[in-house]
């Protein structure tokens, strides 16, 4: 069993996915602290001027130190806004047409508070299911596993009866210094190693790192075979160090 763990992302890129499409089940790590001004409550799209933030409101006021699980939009018209920033980058893509409608529905919020992690999800979901993916989602919620950073993945692994775990690049700083209680635990770890590849993209010069929505937008149904095309061999543990110090120079 190889499983994948990060937290739920507000309109996750295209890398997230392609993470996701490589192992057997992916854990929501939504009952870690939450942090204010992280991708769990924002990303970018694509516009004629470069990258442009849509970032979801929270309510912060009184809950510091709160888990992602925990915490909730405000009621607003947040939803309005980031719709209108899509449609008019979007409306000339080839097919927006076609998955706008759904996007309008998923992020209509109704009520006066919704959970952040519910938003995330539902949205995770729709991609998968537009991409074909069908990798199992758990949230780490519902699995009530304890501990910090290292010691927490590992439980995770445990309870899931993983014996491989795929890292994000990015999480290669702390990991890489509690290898052992992986392999204490029988677990392989690899680190994913991902080049963004190039696609059909509105205003040029070319901007990698957008939501998602960029490729499904300006690509529809070839989508899938674009996010893997940029999947490579996963790191081991020493080629992630190498990968991960050279991140850090840019």
């Amino acid at each position: 069993m190889k499983i994948a763990i990060a937290q739920p992302t507000y309109l996750p890129w295209m890398g997230y996915f392609d993470g996701m499409d490589q192992v057997d089940c992916f854990v929501i790590l939504d009952s870690v602290q939450f942090e204010k001004h992280s991708w769990q409550q924002r990303n970018r799209i694509k516009t004629p001027i470069g990258l442009q933030w849509l970032t979801v409101p929270v309510v912060s006021r009184g809950r510091l130190g709160q888990r992602i699980q925990d915490v909730e939009i405000p009621a607003g018209d947040f939803a309005r806004k980031h719709l209108r920033a899509i449609e008019l980058n979007y409306r000339r893509a080839p097919y927006f047409d076609i998955y706008f409608p759904r996007l309008l529905e998923l992020l209509r919020i109704e009520g006066e508070r919704l959970p952040l992690v519910d938003l995330n999800l539902r949205l995770i979901e729709w991609f998968c299911q537009l991409l074909g993916i069908q990798t199992r989602l758990v949230r780490s919620s519902d699995l009530e596993e304890s501990g910090r950073r290292c010691e927490l993945l590992v439980n995770l692994c445990r309870r899931l009866n993983a014996d491989s775990y795929l890292s994000a690049l990015g999480s290669a700083g702390y990991l890489l210094d509690e290898l052992d209680r992986f392999s204490e635990a029988g677990i392989q770890v690899t680190f994913q190693h991902y080049e963004h590849p190039r696609y059909e993209q509105l205003f040029p010069p070319f901007c990698p790192y957008a939501s998602v929505l960029d490729i499904v937008f300006n690509e529809g149904d070839r989508s899938m075979g674009i996010i893997r095309s940029g999947r490579r061999p996963p790191f081991t543990a020493d080629q992630a160090a190498v990968a991960s110090m050279a991140e850090g120079k840019r």
